[in-house]
């Protein structure tokens, strides 16, 4: 039985909104195993190489990145999956939203120790801390989104737009297709492997870093499929966390559940992410030691909640998914997550940074 049976069979029997949660589900729970097997963090990443030591983390985050790179482009090259028609290229993209947005998320991830996607990965694990956070961040995010902070958000992505309408692609840009992506993919492979070789990663924590970042490409080619076979008009999207994390808030607030993909990502990683720290002997609750913390830990929440939105996407939204179908604003809001994060690190973190600190992993 291929795919596209399997998916009409699954949409005649549970329908298509529910298949489409059903998705979600899977993908995220995918996603959130990987992700806290791995201890993928791209705040991590970020800070060993604002210290000028890039290591594990920085090796963790490049095997993910490109693992969706090359298998997005492979899915493309084989047919399973279509850029064109992915929810992130239709509409138009914010050079300016990326910008500013990126360096404000920057912030926000090194204040609250850890990115968006690990906040809910740790949220899952047990860590009180990362479920405050990602509700203020999914709060903040829906301000953003349709709150008081919308008109904020509307002046700031209207300064600079990509053209047509439309986000742009920057391997269709530049005349290439899935094939230089594919190399592209396997460049920064070959980076992470040499790179987790000289740092010692452990081969362990790699191979669920190339599943988290297979993961992506996963719910790229679900949803595609899908919307090849339904009657409803469905995105062909994958994880991102900034928008369904405030779909997923409002909803439990007012008790209206839109089913769809968005909707079954969130819990799918949070439960993923459980069963992860289950298998590993991780899962405990930890809260909040004393009064700054929480309120270092809160703020870059809500940094990383008003960011992702205006940047047009999260650490993942933007720094994985974004990156394996080269959306051009996405991967600069990427490059600006690693600027800002490298400013508030030299600022705010600049005593452990000069005392030469192994970079600290929220858990």
């Amino acid at each position: 039985m291929d795919l596209l049976t399997l998916l009409t069979a699954l949409s005649e029997r549970l329908g298509d909104l529910n298949t489409a949660l059903l998705i979600g589900i899977l993908t995220g729970g995918l996603f959130g195993f990987a992700a806290q097997r791995s201890a993928f963090c791209l705040r991590s990443a970020a800070v060993e190489l604002a210290r000028g030591r890039p290591g594990p983390r920085m090796a963790i985050w490049l095997m993910a990145v490109g693992a969706a790179v090359l298998s997005a482009q492979a899915a493309r090259m084989a047919g399973l999956f279509d850029t064109d028609t992915a929810q992130l290229m239709n509409f138009a993209g914010s050079w300016s939203g990326a910008v500013i947005g990126g360096l404000i998320f920057g912030v926000g991830m090194v204040l609250a120790r850890g990115c968006s996607g690990r906040l809910l990965v740790l949220a899952g694990s047990g860590n009180l801390r990362c479920v405050m956070a990602g509700l203020v961040f999914a709060l903040v995010a829906q301000f953003t989104i349709g709150g008081f902070l919308a008109p904020v958000r509307r002046a700031v992505n209207g300064l600079a737009m990509t053209e047509g309408g439309r986000n742009m692609d920057l391997l269709a840009h530049f005349g290439g297709g899935p094939v230089p992506g594919m190399v592209i993919g396997a460049v920064i492979l070959l980076a992470a492997f040499g790179l987790a070789a000289r740092a010692g990663t452990g081969w362990k924590a790699g191979i669920f870093a190339l599943i988290a970042g297979a993961a992506v490409s996963i719910g790229w080619v679900l949803t595609y499929a899908q919307s090849q076979v339904s009657f409803e008009p469905l995105g062909v999207v994958s994880a991102t966390f900034a928008a369904p994390s405030a779909t997923v808030v409002m909803s439990l607030m007012t008790a209206q559940f839109a089913l769809d993909f968005s909707l079954g990502l969130i819990p799918g990683v949070f439960l993923g992410a459980f069963l992860g720290a289950l298998v590993g002997g991780e899962l405990r609750l930890e809260g909040y030691h004393s009064v700054p913390q929480m309120l270092r830990s809160l703020t870059g929440g809500a940094l990383m909640g008003f960011g992702g939105v205006l940047a047009g996407g999260c650490a993942i939204g933007a720094g994985v998914t974004g990156v394996s179908i080269f959306v051009g604003p996405l991967m600069l809001a990427t490059l600006c997550f690693f600027i800002g994060a490298w400013v508030t690190d030299r600022i705010v973190d600049h005593k452990a940074a000069a005392a030469h600190e192994p970079v600290q992993l929220q858990r």
